[in-house]
């Protein structure tokens, strides 16, 4: 089959689909992204595109984001073309519709399906938008979020099939997108991830640790308010307070990838560093930064303790990715979470409103682990039975493609 893949983060959402299609050699790849230095991969070409233009500094705020998507769609429709021109024509593209790559591409492959991932639908009321009390929504954040809705709107009338990966995610989009939506996840390779009773990690001048340390771990792409680094922060007092010996090792690097930045210089990080740094013990601190995805998999396979913390948002990948390396986890009691945790089963949650319930929580998995050592086992088999790539989403995302496209070229798994 020939396919052509747009995601201006290549791979994005594509990671596992992608490797396997490669690993399948019939296929002819293209992927069409704005991301100069991924590595090159045998088997599949990829071609950078550049955004037409984008909103000038002083823009309007309400179509800011349009100019930004139409710039994105056209530029991604300008190599395209070049593309066709070339004599590729797909019989099938797959891309993500949030940024616009794909509002145009109907123009120059009017016969080509397309299968658009859609992921988040902006909410003026739900989601993280006023979650916590303490974060003051502007009057004008309703019409710059609808405004921003322009984009996946536009979308829905490209693609002739849409996907979201998780049922929480489809319902924050109205009811006039359900029917072009089919719910299944990107896949997590439950057979690489595992756990790892033997595994160390080197820490630096911190030393080396191993699964018989009282590690406590949390990971996120950035440590900010979406994902809860503040309420981590302020939790850790407590939780060191009564863990003397536990060790926190921390993951994410200091900007801002969801939601309204820290106005603090230096970030959220040094806003909590401020707030509470003369109540924990830095010692037993260790800020990692973004680390390397084979270091993520030694951190989560040593933790006696796992937080995942989020607002009502997308659910991140290293949830499920932590689940299937068996890491006992305390987390945030919100919907997107429920769907992956069942408290007490496969996990806990706590309240994200409350840093002392997340405290009391991972303070009673470090004192009383034989009381939790059922939840690592749980939500590994939960997570092969709901969310493995090749057994479970793999054969789903395989159907809907082979649906849209002739039955000659179809993908034979």
């Amino acid at each position: 089959m020939k396919i052509l893949m747009v995601h201006q983060n290549m791979p994005g959402q594509y990671r596992e689909m992608l490797d396997w299609l490669i690993a399948q050699g019939t296929h002819d790849l293209v992927f069409l992204t704005q991301r100069q230095n991924y590595p090159d991969k045998p088997g599949v070409q990829k071609i950078v595109y550049r955004p037409h233009a984008g909103p000038a500094k002083d823009a309007y705020g309400l179509s800011r984001v349009w100019e930004e998507a139409a710039g994105m769609g056209y530029g991604a429709a300008l190599a395209a073309r070049k593309l066709k021109e070339a004599g590729f024509t797909p019989d099938i593209i797959l891309g993500h519709t949030g940024w616009g790559e794909l509002m145009f591409m109907k123009h120059i492959y009017p016969d080509v399906p397309i299968l658009g991932f859609f992921e988040y639908f902006y909410l003026a009321k739900g989601g993280p938008v006023g979650f916590e009390p303490e974060d003051e929504v502007s009057d004008t954040v309703p019409f710059l979020l609808q405004a921003r809705n322009t984009v996946p709107f536009t979308n829905l009338h490209v693609i002739d099939q849409g996907i979201a990966p998780t049922r929480w995610q489809r319902d924050c989009f109205p009811a006039a997108f359900h029917d072009k939506l089919y719910v299944c996840h990107d896949g997590i390779r439950t057979d690489k991830l595992r756990p790892d009773p033997d595994v160390t990690l080197n820490l630096g001048r911190a030393g080396q640790v191993s699964r018989k340390d009282e590690i406590i771990t949390y990971v996120a792409r950035n440590l900010e308010r979406t994902r809860g680094y503040h309420v981590l922060m302020r939790a850790l007092p407590e939780i060191q307070a009564a863990r003397p010996n536990a060790r926190i090792l921390i993951v994410g690097g200091n900007d801002t990838s969801y939601g309204k930045k820290s106005e603090a210089a230096g970030g959220l990080r040094a806003e909590m560093e401020a707030e509470v740094g003369s109540r924990i013990d830095w010692s037993r601190t260790h800020m990692l930064g973004q680390v390397p995805y084979e270091d993520f998999q030694k951190i989560v396979q040593i933790s006696r303790c796992h937080i995942y913390l989020t607002m009502p948002f997308v659910l991140s990948w290293s949830l499920l990715e932590s689940m299937a390396m068996e890491a006992t986890i305390v987390a945030s009691d919100v919907a997107p979470v429920r769907e992956a945790i069942t408290h007490g089963e496969t996990g806990l949650l706590a309240d994200f409103l409350r840093p002392a319930d997340l405290a009391e929580k991972v303070i009673s998995v470090l004192s009383d682990p034989a009381r939790y050592a059922h939840m690592g086992p749980a939500a590994r088999k939960h997570v092969v039975e709901t969310y493995d790539f090749l057994n479970v989403c793999l054969p789903q995302h395989i159907d809907q493609i082979n649906a849209l496209v002739p039955e000659d070229v179809r993908i034979k798994l």
